[in-house]
């Protein structure tokens, strides 16, 4: 028979009898379906059924509890939950811990998703929000000059009006790394020449005159200094 090349598998030898349970509490999750606000075995249940001991069974239910798929009730025990999908990046996503590389990853992403949002914001946007998004250009008019805090409140107003939350919230945590580009982009005069600038009032023009399409090409000029100036790195 032909020797496979595939390399084998890791032993599982090699997990703890915490990373058992926890895996095994997932499967049975899983498989019998449960769902936030169902409850759960308790821990001597728990322990009994797999022939542990409690310790183990509580390490890998806080484990659990730290992911926010379970918690513990009053009078009710442990339930699943439903977990707070940013929570984890929330304690990372600090510019002063990332490399440079995953700082431009994630500036990128910030850019694909602004290149996505205009048929939400088309679909939902209202007269209240075109005049918050004027108010933002009025001011920065009147300042004469582009700072930070424009560039996050009208950025911000559009995220918002997408009207889903888990985007909003995602863009909020990516704003340290935002302000490290920013940063890098216009305080250290990094400039880069188009022919036809779109500045965040054409964008509003767009909102209020144009299409999806309109504003979605609008977006794509008014981001393209980003895209030339070496924030977006080649691949190799």
């Amino acid at each position: 028979m032909k020797k496979n090349s595939v390399a084998p598998l890791e032993p599982l030898g090699t997990l703890s009898m915490t990373d058992r349970v926890e895996n095994i509490l997932r499967a049975y999750f899983q498989e019998h379906k449960f769902k936030p606000g169902d409850q759960l075995p308790n821990e001597i249940e728990i322990a009994r059924q797999l022939n542990v001991s409690r310790n183990v069974v509580r390490e890998a239910l806080s484990r659990l509890r730290m992911l926010g798929m379970i918690e513990a009730r009053p009078r009710r025990g442990m339930i699943m939950t439903q977990p707070d999908l940013l929570a984890g990046l929330e304690k990372v996503l600090n510019p002063l811990i990332l490399s440079v590389d995953n700082q431009k990853d994630i500036f990128e992403m910030r850019l694909i998703l602004e290149m996505g949002i205009a048929e939400f914001v088309f679909a939902r946007k209202t007269k209240k929000d075109i005049e918050d998004l004027e108010k933002i250009v009025a001011n920065e008019r009147e300042k004469e000059m582009l700072t930070r805090e424009d560039e996050i409140a009208f950025h911000g107003k559009l995220y918002e009006m997408t009207g889903n939350e888990t985007f909003t919230r995602f863009q909020i945590l990516l704003m340290p790394v935002f302000n490290h580009v920013f940063t890098e982009y216009y305080e250290k005069g990094i400039r880069v020449d188009i022919e036809q600038p779109v500045r965040h009032h054409h964008l509003v023009e767009a909102l209020k005159n144009g299409t999806a399409d309109d504003f979605r090409k609008a977006m794509y000029v008014h981001l393209t200094p980003y895209y030339k100036s070496g924030s977006i790195h080649p691949r190799m």
